[in-house]
């Protein structure tokens, strides 16, 4: 057994909730989560209402974690470790450590539609444990899912209106463009993107980012 390339993977799970009484949202969920870079594993529905994929790096976790908290109705379980080597075609047919922590991992949000990260290591700390009493992994695994959990509930909260101003600010049009798109002044650009947080939402975003690259290198 060996990490991906020599390096951890992260294991992501993601189920849907309240699905008996909604639409099949797997299909949306797919093709949303195609688009993200820095895969080992392309997402596929492995049962009912579950998906799964494997990210190699920590930018495309925080970008699947961004993306189905904008979609809503998800819950999330991250598993971070290894993976049986040679590796198979498809996340269906791979196994190794980080599979069953990521499984834990969702399991324990199965009431909620939060998002819960683990470690594969055979010392990961177990029940309420102080994040103090934590070994090295332990504590930047900790602060890598309080900085996803941040992040989903930044992004839970903006509006429609935010995420259309954000997108077309993020492509690269300047607040006077928007503003003509839109049919709006300047000024209520400039309100939605502070609604929206776009700045501390991208903070965040950087923050995950760092945090998980350092989950990620102490399971080297």
């Amino acid at each position: 057994m060996t990490k991906h390339g020599g390096h951890p993977v992260a294991v992501i799970n993601v189920d849907q909730h309240a699905s008996r009484r909604r639409p099949d949202l797997v299909p949306d969920a797919l093709a949303e989560l195609a688009g993200v870079d820095g895969l080992v594993f392309q997402f596929e529905r492995t049962a009912g209402d579950e998906v799964q994929g494997v990210c190699a790096a920590p930018q495309a976790v925080v970008d699947v974690v961004l993306r189905l908290t904008r979609m809503g109705g998800w819950r999330i379980g991250i598993g971070i470790g290894a993976i049986d080597e040679p590796l198979p075609a498809s996340t269906r047919q791979a196994r190794g450590p980080a599979y069953l922590v990521a499984r834990e991992a969702i399991e324990a949000r199965r009431a909620t539609q939060s998002l819960r990260l683990l470690s594969a290591l055979p010392d990961q700390g177990r029940g309420n444990v102080g994040v103090a009493t934590y070994g090295g992994f332990q504590k930047a695994a900790w602060y890598a899912e309080s900085a996803l959990i941040a992040l989903r509930a930044l992004a839970g909260r903006r509006t429609a209106e935010g995420w259309e101003v954000v997108d077309l600010i993020e492509r690269g049009s300047t607040q006077r463009v928007v503003a003509q798109q839109l049919g709006i002044t300047q000024a209520a650009v400039s309100q939605r993107l502070t609604a929206a947080g776009h700045d501390e939402l991208n903070r965040l975003a950087g923050l995950a980012t760092i945090t998980l690259a350092a989950a990620m290198a102490w399971s080297q």
